[in-house]
């Protein structure tokens, strides 16, 4: 029994190509059982085999867990990188939501260029993955559960042991005498994985002592649904997709058939690095593809939000909160707006002789452009000039005392032409999203 992971993954190795591997090390059994069970193979050893642990700072022990880390790989003769983060569960989503966002961002950005990264995922996991997935109303992708091998930043994440069970890999552990961390918080079961894992699992299995074998079945051929599907809606995507703005035809996406509409969603969504909504959003979003001219929908839910404007959809982080009486006093240097934004005057070593004073939209402000006849309130202008929703309220305004003399770098007055070219540059606003 304890041989069984070198076996598994010796046969893994042999069909995998010979890439650098990178084990993600939480110090937890699965991947300590992963980690040590790798070291004994001389093929993977080859491969530059290394760790990441993350340190999430969230328990009082983690500094702890990461110097056990530290010890355990140097044991093995393995470098192990520690990597710390900060979870900030502001957007929407729980503590355990935002760890996990945390900690994938925090690997992919130290991936090697074409490096694997290894996940000690195994089959209960899986079973697990897919109830969560039914319980959360998810298509056929959602419901094949988590897939063995995919695109992770710049290299690949993949799970070998997703063949092998809890019991097998805790047999690896006890046989070989490795010492692992035990994170308290895998016994709470006010978490849902934990919930279902200690206490709707159990019961499942006594009734239906096959029920893990059904549920995988079913998970595979979820994935060989999807993955035909995937063909047809990933040809769509191209026609509804506009890369330069990375925007949606509306229409396009709401005549399709369900069986497309959700995955093609999805796989927008992810690409730009959002989560997808619930099925109740998603409804919302396709009542709101119908709304009247001039209206503008905005869904959100936890991690993101969609807009739809110009019969398109937009997809974008949730905005951060901005005090409406923020102003700042600027020479011209780079200016971090408070909506994550910035200001700057376009040419290097530009500076302006007097300050001017930054602030926000408030509503009602007018401005008479250079070579305009007229006075024209913003509202107007940010229509005519088709300036996103979502960044009117953001749009830096640039004062001379008390004169509007610019809208960021999209209409300047006669006073304001005069003051920037005397500061030898203009504005460039670069707006957060």
């Amino acid at each position: 029994m304890s041989e069984l992971p070198h076996q598994h993954l010796l046969s893994a190795l042999a069909t995998a190509p010979a890439t650098e591997l990178c084990v993600a090390f939480s110090g937890g059994p699965d991947s300590t059982a992963l980690l040590h069970a790798l070291t004994q193979l001389p093929v993977a050893r080859a491969r530059g085999l290394r760790a990441l642990h993350v340190d999430h700072g969230l328990h009082a022990d983690s500094a702890a867990w990461a110097e056990h880390c530290r010890r355990f790989c140097a044991t093995l003769g393995l470098p192990c990188e520690v990597l710390s983060v900060q979870v900030h569960a502001n957007k929407g989503d729980g503590l355990e939501a935002a760890a996990r966002r945390a900690r994938y961002d925090a690997l992919a950005t130290h991936l090697h260029e074409g490096e694997w990264l290894l996940l000690g995922h195994h089959r209960d996991d899986q079973v697990e993955t897919v109830l969560l997935k039914l319980l959360r109303g998810a298509g056929p992708d959602g419901l094949g559960g988590m897939r063995a091998l995919r695109p992770f930043g710049p290299g690949q994440l993949w799970r070998p042991l997703l063949g092998l069970s809890r019991r097998q890999l805790r047999d690896y552990v006890e046989a070989y005498e490795l010492d692992c961390i035990d994170d308290p918080s895998n016994a709470d079961t006010r978490l849902a994985r934990n919930h279902l894992r200690h206490e709707i699992l159990p019961q499942l299995t006594r009734h239906w002592p096959q029920a893990a074998d059904s549920i995988l079945h079913s998970a595979a051929l979820c994935h060989a649904a999807a993955d035909a599907l995937r063909t047809q809606w990933l040809a769509v995507f191209d026609v509804l997709h506009d890369p330069a703005t990375g925007s949606l035809d509306a229409a396009g996406w709401l005549a399709l058939d369900s069986a497309l509409r959700e995955p093609l969603l999805d796989h927008w969504l992810h690409a730009r690095n959002l989560p997808a909504p619930t099925t109740a959003q998603r409804r919302q979003i396709e009542r709101q593809c119908s709304a009247r001219a001039g209206q503008l929908p905005c869904i959100r839910w936890a991690g993101a939000e969609l807009h739809i404007w110009k019969d398109r959809l937009w997809a974008l982080p949730p905005a951060q909160a901005v005090d409406p009486d923020w102003q700042a006093s600027w020479h011209g240097e780079a200016l971090p707006l408070p909506d994550g934004g910035q200001l700057s005057l376009a040419e290097a070593g530009a500076h302006l002789a007097e300050p001017l004073t930054v602030r926000l939209r408030q509503g009602g402000e007018r401005i008479k452009p250079a070579g305009d006849a007229h006075t024209r309130e913003l509202r107007h202008l940010f229509q005519q000039r088709q300036l996103p929703p979502w960044q009117r309220n953001v749009c830096p305004l640039l004062y001379a005392g008390d004169e509007l003399v610019a809208v960021a770098d999209r209409w300047i007055t006669s006073r304001g032409v005069v003051i920037f070219q005397q500061a030898g540059g203009v504005p460039r606003w670069l707006p957060a999203r």
